[in-house]
């Protein structure tokens, strides 16, 4: 396959993005069979989520009225990292606490930030026929998680089962998040890859925020996707996408152990793989609990920059490890993403060129 530029990438997210997005009441389009682009639909019920059609945002690049600066180096390699001394959070380091290797070189810290920093955060929460009565909890514990994060965050509502539905876009308010969470049409299966990728999609696509976070939360088994598992991490990973947080809702008998397993080792690859964590609750009496420690968590992150000392123009996956050491400490435990794709740039043809193909007949 050619690789593609930012320019490029970034243009057919969005005309993908702007062809997939069908009133709710409509019929959504079948897919092809081959397809491997899993989409949004977005609900634009007036009478419930009046902005929901407001065009979507693009990254700052200047100051805004959100009273921040968004600066992006292509060529930088950014992580954000989590550091436990066994089960507790690790404030207070510097970037001399930290080691970064990329396949097994060391490589050279160029920022270094550990602030509560806004962040864009995606609710996805499984909207199948079995979260019928776990909705109430979920949906109080989703709104406790933002209302606990910074002030500045942004975050937007999916809702899916064979379908992913996006039942309140980006937005700070605590009120218009609640009505979107409250649209629950319970039914169908449960196509959560396939809502994981349309939502990093839009996440890299739309987002304000530097840093992106995804939060997962579903009771099954994938039974309806397009995408693989496999799949699906490859394709945050080519992202460099959000840092996953899935909590599945596994107890009680509405699954079998094999399924359970299966839905306990999908969750827990999604969230290991990019930087996240999962949670298994016993009870939904534990959500709230599991929600407010995701809000600490992404709070209390330090955010890792370097620049490879491969070229970005040599392609594949680059395995990257994080280790952080403290005086008076015992080893501690970083977690961060496994890796990334590089983002391949493509000269841009000189003059002489660009003017011999646009002369052309």
């Amino acid at each position: 396959m050619r690789p593609c530029s930012d320019a490029a990438l970034a243009a057919a997210i969005t005309l993908f993005l702007a062809a997939v997005f069908p009133l709710r009441a409509q019929q959504t389009p079948a897919k092809p069979a081959d397809t491997q682009t899993p989409s949004l639909t977005v609900d634009r019920d007036p009478a419930r989520s009046p902005d929901a059609a407001e065009p979507v945002g693009s990254p700052l690049t200047k100051e805004g009225k959100e009273g921040y600066v968004l600066y992006k180096n292509v060529e930088e390699v950014v992580l954000n990292a989590t550091v436990l001394d066994g089960n507790k959070l690790v404030p207070n380091l510097t970037a001399d606490n930290f080691q970064v290797f990329e396949d097994g070189v060391k490589q050279t810290l160029i920022s270094f930030q550990h602030t509560d920093v806004p962040v864009s955060i995606a609710l996805v929460i499984d909207n199948s026929g079995s979260m019928s009565r776990k909705r109430p909890s979920v949906n109080k514990s989703a709104v406790d998680l933002v209302q606990a994060s910074n002030p500045q965050d942004e975050a937007f509502v999916v809702n899916f089962s064979d379908e992913a539905f996006i039942d309140q876009d980006f937005t700070s308010d605590i009120n218009k998040l609640r009505d979107g969470l409250s649209h629950i049409e319970s039914r169908g299966g449960t196509a959560l890859y396939d809502a994981v990728v349309a939502s990093a999609d839009k996440l890299v696509a739309d987002a304000k925020r530097p840093k992106q976070v995804l939060v997962l939360i579903t009771d099954g088994e994938d039974n309806a996707s397009t995408l693989t598992l496999e799949q699906t991490i490859r394709r945050v990973q080519q992202l460099s996408g959000p840092v996953i947080y899935s909590i599945g809702l596994l107890f009680g008998d509405e699954m079998s152990r094999t399924e359970a397993r299966h839905a306990h080792r999908a969750l827990e690859m999604l969230s290991t793989e990019t930087g996240g964590m999962a949670f298994f609750p016993k009870s939904i009496d534990q959500i709230d609990e599991i929600s407010a420690e995701v809000a600490r968590d992404i709070r209390n992150q330090y955010t890792l920059g370097y620049h490879s000392t491969k070229p970005t123009t040599e392609p594949g996956f680059r395995r990257v490890q994080v280790l952080a050491e403290a005086k008076g400490m015992g080893k501690l435990t970083v977690r961060t993403r496994s890796g990334y794709f590089p983002v391949v740039r493509l000269p841009k043809p000189s003059r002489a060129v660009a003017s011999a193909v646009g002369g052309a007949q």
